[in-house]
Parts: structure tokens; sequence; C-alpha cells
């Protein structure tokens, strides 16, 4: 039997031997839609929650617009310019726009990433910068939550009279789905908030898990930083399975999102009626599977299905290696899984720790 895997750019044949029973699990893929542009038009000009993005913009002087970094497949070449056109239309002056790269503690994009991540036109003609969550002086301190996170955010994002957030909804390994308020915090926050989202605390949580939202207390924590943030308008995509757009969903951050959360889970997640032995998975491709510390989220999605004590084969181009200087430091580090998991309950935060985290809860109940 021969599946083609998702594996980097162009994908990977594996030929898989007989004897055995297999299921071809992919996630149901919403139908392309027929006219993307058009799609985004209407999600701007009929938005969920929120009056049409121009008439928001009416009377303002500044606005900020968070995107995803290279690592996602956001369709920003086809959202971006038709929100800064609304912007524009509004009143608000092309140089008192920014476009701001949410890297959260990723790498910066580099100049040809920029071009690719928002289009050589606009990287050209506007303000496109990254966020650099490791210098401190560039957010503002806008208190903490219920929980006592601390909530430092972009100064750029947070001083904008308009604040917009352009990304994609999809199940997400700990906050239910992406998209959203996830484009505030952590892609706009500062380590110091970033940290605390990752601990522990959040990463051991139950109720954190891929493909809910309901109860989810990660998903409250960023709900409640983008309020403190002044989070005003959202535009999410939900993609087929090609990375087309299959809908768009624009407005109220709460609202629309909910509805784009809805509608990803009624027409893309597929279940199993019972564990399996063993798992044969990818991080989809590219850009997910750039390095090893992305590609994690793989393992995380096979071991929901995994009988205890099952295997899992991940497959990942890994094309930039296994990730940041601090992950790469901690994978060399002399330790089994139980005992990382159990030093890092009495010490601070390290950066990426919650990747190699969420990897050895797994390796407790699987082989990998």
């Amino acid at each position: 039997m021969r599946v083609n895997v998702a594996f980097g750019k162009t994908g990977l044949p594996i030929d898989l031997p007989d004897g055995f029973e297999y299921r071809l699990l992919e996630a149901r893929s919403a139908t392309p839609h027929k006219d993307p542009p058009a799609a985004v038009d209407q999600a701007l000009d009929t938005p969920i929650g929120s009056l049409p993005l121009r008439q928001l913009a009416l009377g303002k002087k500044s606005a900020a617009i968070s995107v995803c970094d290279i690592t996602r497949p956001a369709p920003n070449r086809i959202v971006l310019p038709k929100v800064l056109e609304r912007l524009e239309a509004g009143g608000i002056r092309r140089d008192d726009i920014v476009i701001l790269i949410a890297t959260g503690l990723h790498r910066p994009a580099t100049p040809a990433e920029i071009r690719e991540i928002v289009g050589a036109e606009i990287a050209s003609r506007y303000r496109v910068e990254n966020h650099n969550a490791r210098e401190l002086s560039e957010h503002q301190h806008l208190g903490a939550t219920a929980s006592g996170t601390p909530a430092y955010i972009d100064r750029r994002f947070v001083s904008a009279d308009l604040r917009i957030t352009l990304g994609f909804i999809e199940p997400h390994l700990m906050l239910g789905f992406s998209g959203g308020r996830k484009l505030v915090a952590p892609g706009l926050a500062a380590q110091e908030t970033i940290k605390v989202l990752h601990s522990p605390k959040f990463m051991r949580e139950p109720l954190a898990v891929e493909g809910s939202i309901e109860d989810n207390p990660l998903h409250r924590e960023l709900l409640e930083i983008a309020r403190m943030a002044r989070h005003d308008f959202m535009v999410d995509a939900a993609l087929a399975r090609d990375r087309q757009i299959a809908a768009m969903f624009a407005g109220g951050p709460v609202a629309a999102h909910r509805k784009g959360v809805e509608f990803v889970s009624s027409v893309m997640l597929e279940e199993l009626d019972r564990p399996v032995d063993a798992v044969i998975t990818t991080a989809a491709g590219y850009p997910l599977d750039l390095t090893f510390y992305q590609a994690i989220k793989g393992i995380t999605a096979a071991s929901h299905i995994l009988k205890p004590g099952g295997r899992i084969l991940l497959m990942s181009a890994c094309d930039e290696g296994a990730g940041a200087p601090e992950f790469c430091r901690m994978l060399k580090e002399p330790h089994s899984y139980r005992e990382f998991l159990q030093q890092i309950l009495g010490r601070e935060v390290v950066v990426d720790q919650w990747q190699l985290e969420k990897l050895a809860l797994v390796n407790l109940n699987a082989e990998i």
C-alpha cells in the first residue's frame, strides 16, 4: 500500500507492508471557496459582531495589523490587500499603518520571508516589522490577568487607534484552536508573558487540549489579554486541505472566532471509534514542519488516538533543524523525559521548554 504523506514542500510517498490493518485518517477537508477574494470582501463588509472594517477606520489616525510569521500558512496575500484598502478608504494614511509579524518567541522573519508573508508590493510600500519578544522595553505593561499572568504586549499594537489581527483557524495543541486572540498573545507578547502562558500550570491542564475552547483555561487567558490590549477586529480563514481558502470569518474577536471554530469543527475534524496500536503522522508539511520544535504538534495530535504503550512514527522534513538554540540545548541535556518533567516544576520557565514538555508527556505512554 502506497500513500503520499505531507512532508516539506513536495510530500513523500511511503510504502506500507502487507499484513496489517490500516486506516488512512485525514482531516476532512472543506470545499475550497470558488471565489476567495469575494469571500474576503463579504467577511470584511458584513462582519460578525462588529461594524464593517471601513466604518471602524473612520476617525482613526493609525492602525496596527498583526499577521502570522513564516511558520504558518495564512493567506495574507489575498486578505491583507483588502484590509489595507478599507483602512485607507476609512481615512487612515498609509504611513500610519504598521504590519507586525507576530513571531512570539520564534526568530524574526528575514526580508525574503517578509515578502513571502505579505507579498513584495506590500513589503515595499508599507511598514512591515518584526515583533521582538525578548526586548521588554518594546512592550506596554497592561497589568495582570485574573490568574496573575503579566500582560506585556507590543507597544506598536497597543498604541494604535485600530488593532486588527489576520490569521487562520485550525486545531491547536493547547488552545483548542488557533486564530483570533493568538495573534495578540503569544504572537505579540513579551517573553515575560509567553513564559507564563507556556508554564506547567497550563501545559498540564487537562482542558487545554486540541479541538476544544469550551472551558479551556488557556483560551480564556488569551481572550483576557486580548481584551486588555483592546483587540478590535479579527480576520481569520478556514483552509481546505490544499491551503486554499474555504471560508472567511471577520468581525468582533470573540463572536467571529467562535463562528470560525464552529465551522472548522463541523467540516474538518475526524473521529475514530477506537484507539490504535500505532500512528504514522506528520506535521502537515511546509511550513509547519520547518523544525522539529514545530513538528512535535504532529506527535501530540497522534497521541489522542493511540493505545497506552503504542507507537508513533513522525515524518517531518525539519529543513531548519531542531529549532531555536534554547530548545536544542534542552534536547541535548542528559536526562530522561520523566526527570525533565520533574525538574521543570521547581525552576523558572526556560524559553521553549513547553514543547519539550509536551513531547515528554506523550513519551510517558508511547514509544516515539
